[in-house]
């Protein structure tokens, strides 16, 4: 949560006033909200398995994903955990329609993330078309990204998820056909519906079919995408 990160290194934005911190890319969509008049954003640094925010705390920030990654997801009374979404660089998470976080949100690893105030955004989406169209199109994504998660859970075969990772984990990371997971199998797992031994076995039979190859636990490369496509289908 916020209150832990005390002890980290904050550094003030005035986005407006052009002392963003070098290096760190701001979001067309982010950086057009944050740009509004007034808005200040501060940064903070989480180390792996750090929580940012918890279940039911309230949802005083909006968040942008400067470096590293963020898991959001919900533990079940079991026990059992559910990922309900990866937010990786660029991504800005924490938005909710209620006053409190539906989901809880860790570093998966060493991250950092930039963050303004709900109630000021909200101020300015009052007063600035731009703004709230901003914020819609923000909070549209979240709606189409859940949808699509809902399919995935519900309707696709155990292979056929596995696929529909890939395909978007490609689309998100990466570089020179490689990419780079920040996420472990057994987060894969909890993102999926799917447990450590599927998740593993999945990619063990992709990787023997030539569709993808392994450099390391989390390097892979995608041999074949039309092949991996079809599997999606």
């Amino acid at each position: 949560m916020l209150t832990q990160t005390l002890n980290t290194q904050a550094i003030d934005i005035q986005i407006k006033g052009s002392k963003i911190a070098p290096g760190h890319p701001v979001s067309d969509t982010f950086g057009a909200i944050a740009g509004h008049v007034g808005l200040v954003a501060t940064e903070f640094s989480y180390r792996k398995d750090e929580e940012i925010y918890g279940e039911d705390e309230p949802a005083e920030y909006v968040y942008q994903v400067v470096s590293g990654a963020v898991r959001s997801y919900k533990l079940l009374s079991d026990g059992r955990r559910q990922i309900g979404a990866f937010h990786l660089s660029g991504d800005v998470f924490g938005l909710e329609s209620g006053p409190n976080h539906r989901l809880a949100a860790e570093a998966i690893i060493d991250t950092n993330v930039r963050l303004v105030k709900r109630a000021s955004l909200e101020k300015a989406a009052g007063t600035d078309v731009q703004v709230a169209r901003n914020l819609w199109t923000m909070t549209a994504g979240e709606l189409r990204h859940a949808e699509d998660h809902m399919l995935l859970l519900g309707r696709k075969t155990a292979m056929e998820r596995v696929a529909t990772f890939l395909l978007e984990m490609d689309r998100r990371l990466a570089v020179a056909g490689m990419m780079a997971l920040p996420m472990c199998r057994r987060d894969i797992g909890d993102y999926l519906g799917l447990t450590l031994e599927t998740v593993s076995r999945a990619l063990s039979q992709l990787h023997a079919q030539g569709i993808l190859g392994f450099s390391g636990a989390r390097q892979i490369l995608l041999r074949n995408r039309a092949r991996l496509h079809n599997l999606d289908a």
